[in-house]
């Protein structure tokens, strides 16, 4: 439940309304952000709905668990924009919206008459946000694509194979949705800071592929950064099969000593202060990096001689950064997200109690806060269709004629907030 105490609980982006034309990952998860930062976000659904609300486990159909956690602190419609009355209705929310964001690819999008164009010729200062697999001004502009692929075209699983030397592997969450959902957000935020500038909306499209290339290759460019390229492509310290958890006489550790100071204090703490000023494979970061195998095995001996215990009290006792190996039931019970109110629970009117991450980013002035349960299909489309102009009869004729749909049933609206 919203703290009404603090006059800025709506979140920073209080006042702004973003239509989500999106499914499954990426453009949910973006349109959640702007919602949980305050943004009133209208999801629009098709009669079958986004695919995500089958996602398992579930404990009723149409509310799986990925979709309660990206679809909060919306309101849901249904319509049906493959007719005419479905696209006139989106076309009337999008008079008084400052952002469209959708997942479809540009080809439909004109297909449906819903482009960039057709938003702005009836809502000139509107923010229209495409994201989808690839650039238009490519090759590849009209193919679909899904996370997986595009990590396998991006070279992820080749690194994963370079790097462990085993069968290539993809990273284990939706890694490209996810980043490519940050991107979305801040093209919205930039697009809004020219419009206030400016008093003019504008076209953005968001690449998946290429800004996972970006993400890739700000590292791994290498050598190739250089014209001749100066060697091969990839990171090699990134690359090693020493990258991973170092292990204790009974466990794992994930320390991190990088600069100078830190290997100073750690070969004191182990009893060998000398051997940073001696051994001149230690002496620099620079030197370190030209022999970060030997390196790397070094700290991987030394780490096995005392339990995972006595190293986190030595490395605590130091100062010096490290993380234990956690399972995700040990980040569920981490005592510092205990200690920020990190996880928290809501009582749905449908699907019960339910825990959910609150959003991290911390605003003195504009919290974010959860608002409304992830929607129904059709939770909102009467509300919805009213504040557009549609009278109670329009809206049963649309009812009628299969092109919008309502949840049925009255589910409310807002959530029960708690810690």
């Amino acid at each position: 439940m919203t703290d009404e105490s603090h006059p800025g609980t709506h979140g920073p982006l209080h006042g702004l309304q973003v239509l989500d034309m999106t499914t499954v990952q990426m453009g949910p998860l973006a349109t959640a952000i702007l919602a949980d930062l305050g943004a009133d976000v209208i999801k629009i659904e098709s009669p079958e709905g986004d695919i995500s609300r089958n996602s398992l486990p579930t404990r009723s159909p149409g509310m799986g668990h990925s979709f309660l956690m990206i679809n909060r602190n919306k309101r849901a419609i249904t319509l049906d924009l493959k007719a005419s009355e479905g696209k006139s209705a989106l076309l009337a929310l999008a008079k008084k919206a400052d952002i469209f964001v959708s997942n479809v690819r540009p080809q439909a999008m004109a297909r449906l008459k819903l482009d960039y164009d057709d938003l702005k010729a009836v809502n000139p200062k509107i923010i229209y946000v495409g994201a989808f697999g690839f650039s238009q001004r490519g090759r590849y502009a009209a193919r679909p694509a899904y996370d997986l692929a595009l990590q396998g075209m991006a070279g992820l699983p080749w690194m994963s194979q370079r790097a462990s030397g085993q069968a290539p592997r993809y990273a284990p969450h939706s890694y490209v949705d996810q980043t490519s959902a940050l991107h979305v957000v801040i093209g919205v935020l930039s697009a809004l800071h020219h419009r206030s500038a400016t008093g003019r909306g504008q076209r953005v499209h968001v690449p998946m592929f290429e800004n996972l290339v970006h993400v890739l290759l700000g590292e791994h460019l290498a050598a190739e950064a250089f014209i001749p390229p100066a060697g091969p492509v990839g990171y090699d310290k990134q690359m090693t099969e020493d990258r991973r958890p170092y292990a204790t006489k009974d466990g794992y550790i994930c320390p991190f000593i990088y600069n100078d100071k830190q290997w100073r204090i750690f070969l004191a703490a182990i009893g060998q202060p000398s051997k940073f000023d001696e051994d001149s494979r230690f002496s620099s970061h620079r030197n370190r990096l030209a022999n970060f195998r030997f390196v790397n095995g070094f700290l991987s001996d030394v780490l096995q001689t005392r339990t995972t215990e006595e190293w986190k009290e030595l490395l605590t006792n130091y100062d010096l950064p490290f993380g234990p190996m956690n399972s995700l039931e040990d980040v569920l019970r981490d005592p510092h997200l205990a200690d920020t109110n990190y996880f928290r629970s809501m009582n749905h009117p449908t699907e019960g109690p339910l825990r959910y991450m609150t959003y991290p980013t911390e605003f003195s002035e504009t919290p974010p806060s959860v608002r409304r349960h992830a929607p129904h299909r059709g939770e909102h489309t009467v509300e919805v269709l009213e504040e557009a102009g549609y009278d109670r009869q329009s809206i049963d004729d649309l009812v009628q004629k299969g092109v919008a749909i309502t949840a049925g049933h009255d589910v409310g609206t807002m959530v029960t907030e708690g810690k």
